[in-house]
């Protein structure tokens, strides 16, 4: 299989005021992560917002200062409201790491709140945004779509014209195929493909290096080791995804948020029950009809339900189609990590736990972790 490469570059800072192997290994990994708070003594104060990026941080960090995270496991950040005490943990914070993207909505009306005058670390900076029109899920001719997956290996260092896979090269440059979508205005589930989240952890990485009283060797040697680990995550499931034909890699999700992933590995999204990138929202009578109708005509084998969501509509919408479910512990992690103990309780924890069982789905026994994910 050839070795993926990757050119790695720097994202400004925005700154404001003063198997069974397998499932061992995720088991191993989710252990690592504890959510909310974390001693940090005299050291700096820093608040970070969802799940995802609390992981990231918590990575970067390495015990060397508090870090308070506002969103719990299962937690949807597309309705939250920060609690007193969480405002006041963002008043006292040197430094806030958010998603972006248009994630928090509520972000802005927290932080005149909590007047929060620290460093602001946005981890989607330089990262263009998908739009419903860049990644239109109306696949009314799949065929068409496989089609054009085949054409594409997931070579991260083929740059090869203007096709929305080509928006995953090495260099990151999005803004070539999604020019002119502002952040707010598209997908902001970004951390779905791992090659941006390497993007994320390195801007995070350099927001955290602007904070006084953080050791510099500490943070840059966990950025190392963790953006390490990424990459060997977007390999293995690379390598993985590659042993299912472009046609069969068909997925049907809970909501839309799974869409950076899916053009990372040349997959077909037939389409989600909640047919919205926010998961508050509510399907209709005809686009359930639609979506059974359309896993009916694709041969979709499976619908996925998220852990952080009800699984009854996924379960209702499987049933009508005659494909299976997963839901319970086999549902994906989308918007939220999962708690503590789960396999979704840390980011690598948790996109090991979906790469593994949407293979599954598709036919494909999961090769062996590599060395990096082991432990």
């Amino acid at each position: 299989m050839e070795t993926r490469t990757r050119t790695s570059s720097r994202r400004p800072v925005t700154l404001i005021g003063a198997g069974g192997l397998l499932a061992a290994s995720v088991i191993a990994l989710a252990g690592c992560a504890s959510p909310g708070a974390s001693a940090g003594g005299d050291g700096p104060k820093i608040v970070a917002t969802t799940t995802q990026v609390g992981d990231f941080t918590r990575e970067l960090l390495g015990g060397d200062a508090e870090l308070t995270q506002l969103l719990s496991p299962g937690q949807s950040a597309h309705g939250f409201d920060p609690s007193a005490a969480q405002l006041l943990a963002l008043t006292n914070a040197d430094a806030l790491v958010v998603n972006g993207g248009g994630l928090e909505s509520w972000l802005d009306d927290a932080i005149e709140a909590s007047g929060f005058d620290g460093v602001l670390i946005d981890a989607s900076t330089g990262i263009e945004l998908f739009g419903t029109d860049d990644h239109a899920h109306d696949h009314d001719d799949e065929a068409d779509a496989a089609e054009d997956a085949r054409d594409h290996d997931h070579d991260h260092d083929d740059d090869a014209g203007t096709d929305a896979a080509d928006a995953h090269a090495d260099d990151h440059d999005h803004a070539d195929d999604h020019e002119g979508h502002d952040h707010g205005d598209g997908n902001p589930h970004i951390w779905t493909d791992p090659e941006l989240a390497e993007d994320m952890v390195e801007n995070i990485a350099d927001g955290l290096a602007t904070v006084d009283g953080l050791d510099a060797a500490n943070l840059e040697a966990n950025e190392t080791a963790y953006l390490a680990k990424l990459e060997a995550l977007d390999d293995w499931i690379a390598d993985n995804v590659e042993q299912v034909p472009a046609a069969e890699r068909l997925l049907v999700t809970n909501h839309d948020a799974f869409t950076y992933f899916v053009d990372a590995y040349e997959v077909t999204f037939v389409g989600s029950i909640i047919p919205s990138f926010d998961d508050n929202a509510e399907p209709s009578a005809a686009e359930i009809d639609d979506l059974v109708a359309k896993i009916e005509s694709t041969g979709v084998a499976a619908v996925f339900s998220e852990a952080s969501l009800s699984p009854k509509a996924a379960e209702t919408i499987a049933a009508e189609s005659g494909v299976a479910v997963y839901s319970g512990p086999d549902a994906l992690y989308g918007d939220s990590l999962g708690e503590a103990g789960s396999e979704g309780a840390t980011y690598l924890g948790s996109q090991l736990h979906n790469a593994r069982l949407i293979l599954e789905s598709w036919g494909v026994v999961p090769t062996a972790l590599p060395a990096a994910l082991q432990g």
